[in-house]
């Protein structure tokens, strides 16, 4: 039998997560150079992707390649991947993690908000899975991550845009699964509970809702980023090689209420 060690391995790997500068995406690319990938971070803030390759670099030893992008934008999905081949001359693992969000009431929502949303949550993640799949399918393998999320299934108030977009990643992902199993591309999706980062702070500042948000959550705390980062080790790692098309929700047991 081979070392079991060995498929929790990502050594000789090269992973790309998207969002990758901050909160769940730097957490996740921490965890995935814990064990043993190289990184391309892709965000658009070039000094939050210096300091997360300076601090992986120093920490894990890791080389990281960052590449400043607009997710939004059609034209950027190609030239990820082109410059993720020149540096490493592979790629093995997606993690589709880039969000944006807006929190308004559905009654006030307007088309601009929208789009706004729907541009990095969904169509940004589409085309992002489908320029990596290309190259993954002339590899013949490779693994896909998908953040979806509670909104996947609940509704929450006040985030209509972002439930749909999510709804969204669910459907995505077992489509996906489906078309590329043939080519050895496994996807799968991490779907997160409350984690607090710079996008759910607005949920946090507020008592009223962490008290709701704490009343939900069996194990009665919020998760880390590092939390949602093992999470998709499991999904990138050989070990999760029969697994494909599925959600794991990491909420420390919302949903099995």
């Amino acid at each position: 039998m081979p070392n079991e060690n060995n498929r929790f391995s990502l050594q000789n790997k090269v992973s790309l997560v998207t969002g990758g500068g901050r909160g769940i995406g730097l957490g996740i690319a921490e965890v995935l150079a814990g064990a043993g990938s190289d990184l391309v971070l892709v965000a658009r803030s070039e000094s939050q992707l210096n300091s997360a390759a300076e601090m992986i670099g120093q920490r894990y030893g890791r080389e990281v390649e960052t590449i400043s992008a607009d997710l939004s934008q059609v034209g950027d999905y190609g030239r990820i991947v082109e410059q993720t081949m020149d540096r490493f001359g592979r790629l093995d693992v997606l993690i589709n993690n880039a969000g944006s969000n807006v929190r308004k009431p559905f009654l006030e929502f307007e088309p601009e908000d929208f789009d706004a949303v729907m541009a990095i949550q969904l169509r940004g993640a589409y085309f992002m899975a489908q320029a990596a799949a290309r190259q993954m399918a002339k590899a013949g393998s490779g693994k896909i991550v998908n953040l979806a999320s509670l909104t996947s299934k609940i509704g929450v108030p006040n985030i209509s845009a972002y439930g749909a977009a999510k709804g969204g990643i669910f459907s995505l992902t077992k489509s996906m699964a489906l078309e590329l199993a043939g080519k050895g591309i496994n996807v799968n999706a991490v779907a997160p509970g409350y984690v607090r980062t710079s996008m759910t702070e607005a949920a946090f500042n507020n008592s009223d809702t962490q008290e709701w948000m704490l009343s939900r959550i069996p194990l009665k705390r919020f998760g880390s980023p590092e939390d949602i980062g093992y999470a998709a080790l499991f999904l990138a790692c050989p070990a999760s090689d029969y697994i494909t098309g599925e959600v794991i929700y990491v909420d420390g047991g919302w949903m099995a209420g």
